[in-house]
This record gives C-alpha cells, sequence and structure tokens, in this order.
C-alpha cells in the first residue's frame, strides 16, 4: 500500500501541471455503483472494499470517505497510511479540499469516472481559493496498477420481449418524443442498465448486474450502441440490424461526442442501413422504428443527465446546448410494464421457496450438531424418535432451533464438530437457488453475517476469515439472485439459540418499523423521504436508529439498487414521487456494534390504494409485498405489538405459507407450517 502511495505521489509531481492532490472515485466510466474487477481502481489503492467511497491523495495524507453503511468495515480495512473520514460526520470531501489544500492548488481526477455534476460541484468549491480541478489525461491509478485486469470480452446477450414486455422500437418511440418535447435531437446515454434497458440486452461484464460495457446516443432518426464488437455474435448483430441500431466500437463514444457536438454524427457510409431503418426524408411521421423526422422542429440540444454522465464527454459538448436534466429512461425503466410486473412477482416466489428450503435445512444443521454429540450413547431408535418428536426433543436436552428459546449446549461438547461458517451457509442458500427456473446468479455478494459481523451493515465474509455460525448469537442474511424474470433482494435475521430480552425488543421494534411502512396509505405526489420517518418512528421511540436509507428501487433482471425513486432520509429522495408499478424495497435495521445487526427486508410494489376517501382528488397508493419468507416468532416481543400488527403478520405468514407450498416437500412445509403459525393477541 505504501509503494502504491510512493508511486501515485510521483506521477503527481511530474504532472503538467503539478498535483497537489489526486481524486480516486469508485466509479467506472458510467458512474457505476458496482464496477468491474478492472475498474476497482479505488479499491486497489485504499484496500477498502466497499461499494461506496472516494480516495484523497495528497503529497502527505490519504483519506477515504464512505458513508455510514461502511465506517466500521472501512475502519478495520483501512491501513495506518489512511485516515477514514466519515460522511455525516466529518467535513466533506469538497469542503475539505477547499481548506486544507494549499490557495492556486491543483487537484486531479480522471474525467471519465466522475460525473458532470460532481466535477462542478467541486470546482465552484475550489473557487473559493482559486484552486482547480484537473482533468488528467490518462488515469493515474492505472499507470502504477501492474497487474491490473484486463477489460472484459463477455458476450452481449439479447434479453428476449417474453421477458422485456417492451420492444426496441417502442421505446425508441417514447425517448424520441421526449426529445421533441424538450427542443434536444439527441440524448447521450451512459448508465449501463439504462443502455442494458433500451435495446433489451443483457451481459455479464459485472458480477452480480447482468450488464453490458456499453454507451448509446439516440438522435431523431439514429439509434448507436458503442460496445466492444468482440461481444457481438452474428445473432446479436442480426438483432442490431433488425432493431435500426448502429454498432461502434467502445472507444468511439468519444470522437462520436465530437462529432454529434458539431451535428455531424450520422451513420458511417461503410455501414449497412439496418433492416427496416427508413432514411427517406418523412416529414413529420415516424417510421417502424421510432425514428422521427425533423424538417418541423427545431431541435438542437443534446440530453445529458449530468448526475450519470461522466464529466469527460461533457468536455467535448458546448455546454450552451446541452440540456442538463435527469435521464427519461430512469423513470420509464422503474416503471415496470406488465409482463415485467409479473415477473417479478414469480421470480419472488421462487426465490422465497429457496430462502424457506435454506432456513429450514440451516434449522435442521443446528439441531443436527446438537445431536451428534448424542449418538455415541444413545440408539439409533431413540435418535429417530428424537428426530421424530422435536419439540419433545427440546424439552429433554434443551438443544437450540428457529422455535425454541431454549438454552444452547455447552460449547466443549461441540468443539470437535464441523461447524458451518457464514460462507459455507451462503453457498447452500446459493444451490438452493441455483435449482431455481431462470436462475443466473446472485444479484450482490450475500451478507451472511454472525453476532458482530451482523452489525457491519454491508458485511462480506470470505472463507479464509468468516465466523461459524453460533447458536447463541443473532444471524443476519441479506441475499438476492439474478433471475431472467426478475431480481431479488430480501433480508431475514434470526437466532437459533435463546435471544436476550434487548435482542427481542431491538428485532420488534425494527419489524414494527418495517409492518408500519410495508403497510401505508398515501397521496400521490409523496416522495420517499416523507415515507421514510414511518419506518423509523418505532425504532426512535427506543433510542435507536440505523444509518442507511430504507428503500431502493429493484431492477428488472437488471440492478439490484435501481432509481430515481428511493425512501431515505437523504435529501435525494425528494427528487420523484413514487408512482404506480414502481419497485421498492422496505429495509429498517438496528445495529450495535460489536453485538449485533438486525435488518428485515422485502421488495414492494407500488399500487392504487382503496380509500374510504379522497381528499383532494389525489388518488392513493399503498405497497404490495411481493417478498415470501418468515419472520422469526421467538424473535418476536408479542406484548410490544399492537393488534393491528398482529393481524398484518398473522395475514402475511397465512400468504406465505399458501404461495409458497406448491414449492415445498412436505417436510419443509411442515417446517413452514410451523414458522407461520397465528401470533395470539
Amino acid at each position: 500500500m505504501a509503494d502504491t502511495l510512493a508511486a501515485l505521489r510521483s506521477l503527481m509531481a511530474s504532472h503538467s501541471p503539478p498535483l497537489n492532490a489526486l481524486i480516486v472515485p469508485s466509479e467506472d466510466y458510467h458512474q457505476s455503483e458496482y464496477v468491474s474487477a478492472r475498474d476497482k481502481r479505488r479499491d486497489f489503492v485504499s484496500g477498502f472494499t466497499g461499494s461506496a467511497g472516494i480516495a484523497l491523495i495528497s503529497m502527505n495524507e490519504a483519506l477515504l470517505w464512505t458513508d455510514g453503511r461502511y465506517f466500521l468495515q472501512a475502519a478495520q480495512q483501512l491501513s495506518e497510511q489512511w485516515k477514514l473520514m466519515r460522511m455525516g460526520e466529518d467535513p466533506a470531501l469538497d469542503i475539505w479540499m477547499a481548506d486544507n489544500l494549499p490557495k492556486d492548488a491543483a487537484i486531479g481526477v480522471d474525467p471519465w469516472c466522475i460525473s458532470v455534476d460532481t466535477a462542478q460541484k467541486w470546482e465552484r468549491a475550489f473557487a473559493k481559493k482559486q484552486q482547480m480541478l484537473v482533468p488528467t489525461a490518462r488515469n493515474l491509478v492505472d499507470e502504477v496498477w501492474k497487474n491490473q485486469p484486463r477489460a472484459e470480452t463477455n458476450p452481449l446477450i439479447v434479453h428476449p420481449l417474453e421477458f422485456a414486455g417492451r420492444s426496441v422500437a417502442d421505446k425508441l418511440k417514447d425517448l424520441r418524443a421526449k426529445l421533441v418535447q424538450e427542443k434536444a435531437h439527441a440524448m447521450i446515454i451512459t448508465a449501463l442498465d439504462e443502455v442494458a434497458w433500451l435495446y433489451n440486452v443483457r451481459g455479464t461484464d459485472v458480477s452480480y448486474s447482468p450488464i453490458v460495457h456499453a454507451f448509446a446516443i439516440v438522435t431523431l432518426n439514429s439509434a448507436f450502441l458503442y460496445v466492444d464488437k468482440r461481444k457481438l455474435s452474428s445473432e446479436a448483430n442480426s438483432y442490431m440490424k433488425e432493431n435500426g441500431i448502429f454498432v461502434r466500437e467502445y472507444g468511439d463514444i468519444s470522437s462520436d461526442t465530437v462529432l454529434l457536438a458539431s451535428d455531424q454524427l450520422t451513420p458511417s457510409s461503410a455501414d449497412k442501413t439496418p433492416a427496416g431503418l427508413n432514411t427517406e426524408t418523412n416529414c413529420g411521421k415516424g417510421t417502424g422504428n421510432g425514428e422521427i423526422q425533423t424538417a418541423e422542429f427545431v431541435n438542437d440540444l443534446i440530453w445529458v443527465d449530468t448526475g450519470a454522465c461522466c464529466f469527460a464527454l461533457y468536455l467535448k459538448l458546448n455546454a450552451d446546448k446541452v440540456l442538463p436534466k435527469q435521464s427519461p429512461l430512469a423513470l420509464a425503466k422503474a416503471l415496470k410494464n406488465p409482463v415485467e410486473m409479473k415477473g417479478l412477482k414469480n421470480a419472488h416466489i421462487r426465490d422465497g421457496a429457496a430462502v424457506v428450503q435454506y432456513l429450514a435445512w440451516l434449522d435442521r444443521q443446528v439441531n443436527d450438531s446438537f445431536l451428534e454429540p448424542l449418538k455415541f450413547s444413545l440408539s439409533s431408535a431413540v435418535i429417530d424418535s428424537l428426530l421424530k418428536n422435536f419439540s419433545e426433543m427440546q424439552e429433554i436436552y434443551g438443544a437450540s432451533g428457529y422455535f425454541a428459546e431454549a438454552e444452547s449446549m455447552s460449547k466443549n461438547k461441540l468443539q470437535d464438530l464441523n461447524r458451518l461458517t457464514e460462507v459455507s451457509a451462503s453457498d447452500k442458500l446459493e444451490e438452493f437457488r441455483a435449482s431455481k427456473e431462470h436462475f443466473r446468479g446472485l444479484s450482490f455478494p450475500t451478507i451472511s453475517s454472525v453476532g458482530s459481523n451482523g452489525a457491519i451493515i454491508h458485511y462480506s465474509p470470505e472463507a479464509e476469515t468468516c465466523a461459524e455460525l453460533d447458536p447463541d448469537q443473532m444471524y443476519l442474511c441479506d441475499s438476492g439472485a439474478q433471475y431472467l424474470d426478475g431480481t431479488t433482494d430480501i433480508t431475514r435475521t434470526v437466532h437459533f439459540g435463546k435471544p436476550t430480552p434487548h435482542e427481542k425488543t431491538c428485532y420488534t421494534v425494527v419489524l414494527k418499523g418495517h409492518i408500519s411502512l410495508g403497510s401505508a396509505r398515501f397521496p400521490n405526489g409523496t416522495n420517499g423521504y416523507a415515507l421514510d420517518v414511518l419506518a423509523r418512528t418505532p425504532l426512535w421511540k427506543y433510542g435507536l436508529d440505523y444509518r442507511h436509507g430504507t428503500g431502493h428501487g429493484i431492477g428488472s433482471y437488471l440492478n439490484v439498487h435501481e432509481g430515481p425513486h428511493q425512501i431515505s432520509f437523504r435529501p435525494s429522495a425528494q427528487n420523484v414521487p413514487l408512482q404506480v408499478s414502481m419497485t421498492v424495497t422496505d429495509e429498517p435495521g438496528y445495529y450495535e456494534d460489536g453485538k449485533f445487526g438486525i435488518r428485515l427486508e422485502n421488495v414492494l410494489i407500488v399500487k392504487e390504494g382503496n380509500t374510504k376517501f379522497n381528499f383532494g382528488d389525489k388518488g392513493y397508493l399503498t405497497f404490495e409485498h411481493i417478498t415470501w419468507a418468515p419472520y422469526q416468532r421467538k424473535l418476536i416481543d408479542v406484548s410490544l405489538l399492537v393488534p393491528e400488527e398482529i393481524q398484518w403478520l398473522n395475514d402475511y405468514h397465512s400468504k406465505c405459507s399458501e404461495i409458497l407450498a406448491p414449492y415445498l416437500n412436505q417436510s419443509e412445509m411442515e417446517w413452514l407450517k410451523n414458522a407461520t403459525a397465528p401470533i395470539a393477541a
């Protein structure tokens, strides 16, 4: 790590102009949250592996900023050469630079790895001391990263209409209508999930996200895809031609943006006109591929989502001709069509079955570990009898489990057993998911966390260092999968021994917040900023809280985190109101450093709400839960629940049992029946 910092500082000193500091963002050229191995530059220089954070290297300091999800993880991973800066508690990056770097300081950054909004915000902050943001011609981290992974050349995959629900032609038609409305003649699309959604393509360039590294430019009469052409099979090339999409090399986005700025970007004379694309003048009419002729329009703007577009491309445009506005594709993608909606519901049912199979299996493993020492002293007939009578076993031998609160067996009786670990357990969960129809992989690294590891909000266990499952500690499992028909994300927290009264209280108030938000009704136009408090109020009553947002959108076989809406205390959650057919998670939590973590998460769909009255004729909305897995009843302090919450819980569990029954065998169904038994008021 010290050698890396020294090498970077040497490059900074020899740069023209010499750099007083270098910023190393987490993002790639597309401002992605999750990036490929080649693009993990911030990880490489700092050793911090979380998905969010930004590094700053000066000639005598190295600092890393990250948010509340990663405070504990960053503190553990950063070496003594680095100082952790806690977002929301310490001065923000731009403020710190303006206040601590010298007057006239030159601060370098790769302009491909920061958004327009971020770059302009920093420039405003630097102006106070005549400091200067310097876009570097090359990425300095790449210069010192000797074993940097190569760029991916994985195949581009066409996403079938049976899962996408809408054709490329329809999506292009809608986008071009937006361009006309905004008096723009083109749009540069940089977000990977937006490119994938618009052209109905997927890929495997980034782990856990079915996307392909690509840019797109759409004009009123042409559509371009910028991608490594080696990724396109003959079938994929035919698909592009059929849909009127001209394919360029990935690196051509730079020169083509210059051409676009001077209104000279046209399909190359070497390219054949894609089948079905009418290039003849047809004023005022469209073509079958969404083309709009422009003779009657005066459209001279280029639409750029300045929150997502990299600064490098923006610098090639005439700022006076840029329409700086959020991409219309973000909202269009978030509003799931009926096919996507059906797919998401089906995917979550299969996924829920996998989670139930996992919990039932895990429960058996924990109890088997307590029976193992008894096999040397009891006959097989007695063991069989005990297994058949689970409740009797718990009563006599005090074995832990999913249902009972009995004391655990002493550790010395278990020391010779092969214990389950956070990784081996999560691998089993992946096995259950992999057996389900349309499975294509996980949607993010499984957060399988025991005891104090659960307090690390985005904990990522590693086989060599992870903890063993311990019946005396809480176990938090946040996981999800990618299916061709939908993306899933679910969190459940359980205890296989005897939870303390404090643990039960904390779990119950998190559950109360989860229920409060998930059963809310609210008027049209309400944003996630206004709803966030519903999940926190039950925790606040006990002086508890959590440092992350409460909900994020989720893709349709796309990114597990999807905007533009969210449920959060962050001001950005005010930007977009919740609307019918959006998906959003409901995931409050509580994390006690060094002890345990609790999170409960379901995916919800926003739908119309039935209310007796309709004040202001606004119309009201509510949520539909599409995640199916039980909450652990023995962790619930029923005395803290009101009758309406008990009724909600019993209704949810009843549906859970009914919906998952066709996907479970008899023993799994018996387990689920016990797990979803009604709670008495």
